[in-house]
């Protein structure tokens, strides 16, 4: 268990992180910013699962790209592939949360012998500013996620700590309802501590345009995805409709949809489940 030193493809130096597990190889796309810790029910499963992740380029541990253009889903794709190449794995069950289902629908997309099945956690496959701020009119939020985006440089930990995490109801705006799985157990509690303040050292003006260039990622041709998928939405969250994601789903041959009453962040919020939902990804993948 423990860190390393992942060079991609363009050269720029990734922080890795492994579980020490010998079990089915997992790589963790995660949500923007979002550290290791963030998934304690299946990190600690070392019999069962080997878990690897990086920090995204310019955050954590991992350096920023000589070409700061860099950033695209296309350039966190390459850091997947080279993370898992770095660790010897030639075939993985990828995690997805938020923009990490971008990277993990690209790379099945690039070589679907390497990706065994995707379980996608509140995030679609490509469109990610098309799924904000559902109902308001498709057209509206392109620019408004643009506009969300650009303020992060200022407004970053307020905004993602306070305002990220506030459920919202497609159909009624604020719900609490979204709010009521926090403190499930004992050890969630210090898991979205140690989460909000590895967030709080982010340098929010690059942060914000890791954000913007995620959401300018195009929607993904699902029809030829062929390993099993998983999506896992949350009824109350405002930064990826949870229809947005049951529509991808009815476009992914071989899926499972399912909805949780959580906000954005599901892992955080169900975190055992989490664990049950990969299993049974697992038992549907042809590993």
């Amino acid at each position: 268990m423990g860190y390393r030193s992942v060079t991609s493809v363009d050269g720029t130096t990734l922080r890795a992180w492994d579980n020490g597990g010998r079990g089915i190889p997992v790589v963790i796309a995660n949500g923007l910013g979002t550290p290791h810790d963030a998934w304690p029910a299946i990190n600690r499963q070392t019999d069962v699962y080997r878990v690897v992740t990086w920090d995204h380029r310019g955050l954590g541990g991992s350096e920023r790209p000589a070409d700061e253009s860099r950033i695209t889903i296309a350039d966190h794709t390459d850091d997947l592939v080279a993370v898992m190449d770095c660790y010897g794995i030639d075939r993985a069950v990828v995690i997805g949360w938020s923009a990490g289902g971008n990277v993990a629908f690209e790379a099945a997309m690039r070589d679907q012998r390497r990706i065994a099945g995707v379980l996608a956690i509140a995030g679609v496959p490509g469109g990610t500013f098309e799924a904000l701020l559902h109902p308001l009119p498709r057209f509206l939020r392109p620019p408004l996620g643009r506009v969300g985006a650009h303020t992060m440089r200022y407004l970053g930990p307020i905004l993602n700590q306070v305002g990220d995490a506030l459920p919202g109801s497609p159909e009624h705006g604020f719900a609490p309802q979204g709010m009521g799985s926090f403190g499930l157990d004992v050890a969630h509690g210090r898991t979205v501590l140690r989460v909000l303040r590895r967030f709080a050292a982010h340098d929010w003006t690059w942060y914000s345009r890791l954000v913007r260039a995620v959401g300018e990622h195009p929607p993904i041709d699902l029809s030829h995805i062929d390993i099993p998928v998983t999506y896992l939405a949350g009824k109350w969250d405002s930064i990826t409709s949870a229809n947005g994601m049951r529509e991808a789903s009815t476009q992914t041959p071989d899926s499972r949809y399912v909805e949780l009453a959580a906000s954005h962040f599901v892992p955080l919020q169900f975190p055992n489940r989490m664990s049950t939902e990969l299993g049974n990804l697992v038992a549907r993948c042809r590993l």
